[in-house]
């Protein structure tokens, strides 16, 4: 007999041994549609009550103990020493999927052929992307886990934590697709869950106007696709110039696919971006969010807060 159970605002439904999670759906603020955004109260709530953060913060607002505990996973002393058949995998939140794939791969004794496996089968189902699904956080795996068993882990918090909460009304207004992309941007390009709101925001207005969205993450993704670069290089001026559809500075609308692998206070941010009239923004050198209407005023802020600007 299928029975409801309910278990701190989680409902699960079917016999208790085989119980599929339910989780109250995602709130939704805008409409590309009607080119809206409405300030919705619930959010708040819904991010400090109904979820877990798994957003990692850029290592500037890391601690030296945050930095020393990531280090020490990545090395096999210290994993054997914590346990001898299991291991501590982390997917940071914002990595590429070959960035996590390394990580695995050097951790878990994988093959290149084990890599390509894991990448595929993550990114299998619906949506197909290669970025994007795979769920940031800490993963125990057992010390011979196999590509196939690492995927399977990954897809299945994806499942719980965004597909489960993403109901198909949400998806009648703005697809499970873009929302990737646009929070993939946003995790690349914010701090904080409001600083990821306001960028939302930002990006969504010049989405509505028919802007380019000059992101400057997407240039940092092409370059990072080349040869004997780094995954996410400092941009300079010439990239603005790369010939990639992911060029967000020469093509207008969303880029393809998402360019990193967001946490879910960014996919949340994606999809409940603060209602702002700014169309330009910037961090300066404290990691302080700016934003102006209009791009003189951008100007003006550059250059009070870094000498220079146009």
């Amino acid at each position: 007999m299928k029975t409801k159970i309910v278990f701190f605002n989680e409902v699960y439904v079917g016999t208790p041994d085989l119980a599929v999670i339910v989780r109250d759906s995602f709130p939704l603020s805008v409409n590309p549609t009607t080119k809206t955004i409405v300030e919705n109260s619930t959010v708040t709530d819904f991010f400090y009550n109904h979820v877990a953060s798994n957003h990692t913060k850029p290592a500037k607002n890391q601690t030296w103990l945050a930095l020393l505990t990531a280090k020490l996973q990545t090395m096999d002393w210290y994993q054997n020493l914590a346990s001898p058949i299991s291991r501590i995998l982390v997917i940071q939140s914002g990595d590429r999927s070959e960035q996590v794939a390394n990580s695995f791969s050097h951790t878990l004794g994988w093959n290149d052929d084990e890599k390509a496996k894991f990448i595929e089968n993550v990114g299998s189902g619906l949506p197909p992307l290669t970025d994007g699904k795979f769920y940031p956080g800490k993963y125990v795996l057992t010390v011979d886990a196999s590509a196939e068993t690492a995927a399977l882990t990954i897809a299945s918090r994806f499942q719980t934590e965004i597909l489960a909460r993403y109901t198909n009304e949400i998806e009648s207004i703005v697809p499970l697709h873009d929302t990737l992309i646009i929070a993939s941007m946003i995790e690349r390009e914010a701090y904080d869950f409001e600083d990821m709101r306001y960028i939302s925001g930002i990006i969504w207005n010049r989405l509505f106007i028919d802007m380019r969205l000059q992101i400057d993450s997407t240039l940092q993704y092409v370059r990072g696709s080349q040869p004997n670069e780094p995954w996410w290089p400092v941009p300079i001026p010439s990239d603005k110039y790369l010939n990639s559809p992911y060029n967000t500075y020469k093509n207008k609308g969303l880029p393809p696919t998402p360019i990193s692998n967001p946490s879910i206070d960014a996919i949340i941010a994606a999809l409940n971006p603060h209602k702002t009239d700014c169309l330009f923004y910037f961090h300066d050198n404290t990691g302080t969010f700016h934003c102006t209407p209009t791009y003189k005023e951008h100007v003006t802020l550059l250059k009070k807060y870094f000498g220079q600007g146009k």
